[in-house]
Formats: C-alpha cells, structure tokens, sequence
C-alpha cells in the first residue's frame, strides 16, 4: 500500500457521521415528545380542564413513542 492511499476505515464508520445520527435522534425526541405535549395542552386548553392531565399524559406517551423510535434507530 502507497503511503498515499488512504486507510479502509471500514470498523465503524467516521466518528462525524456518529455525531451527526445521534444528534439527529437527539432533535428526533425532542420534536415527537413536543409534538404529543403540545396536542394534549391544546385538549385541555380546548376542554377547559383545571388539571392538565391531558398534557401530562401525552407527554409521557411521547416520551416512549420517542424511545421507541431510538432504539429501532440504534438496534439497525
């Protein structure tokens, strides 16, 4: 091999493509559990509840709808 060549980095790939697919599924979480939060404020802002218990609960759906998606992502 020529000292010119560049090196097979074939064992994992550059760690800047790493960086950029975590921090996408980073964005990915924080726009899906928004997205759930901000529908069940708008529920209960439209059902004019005292407790938030719609926001809270899509909220927390969101959270495992996201968790879901990331580890889909990562096990691939």
């Amino acid at each position: 091999m020529e000292e010119n060549e560049p090196k097979d980095n074939s064992s994992g790939g550059s760690p800047v493509n790493a960086y950029a697919k975590y921090t996408g599924l980073a964005v990915q979480m924080i726009v899906v559990i928004g997205i759930f939060a901000f529908a069940g404020y708008k529920i209960d802002e439209a059902a004019a509840h005292e407790t938030k218990w719609v926001t809270a609960t899509l909220a927390l759906v969101g959270v495992f709808v996201s968790l879901y998606l990331v580890i889909r992502a990562v096990r691939d």
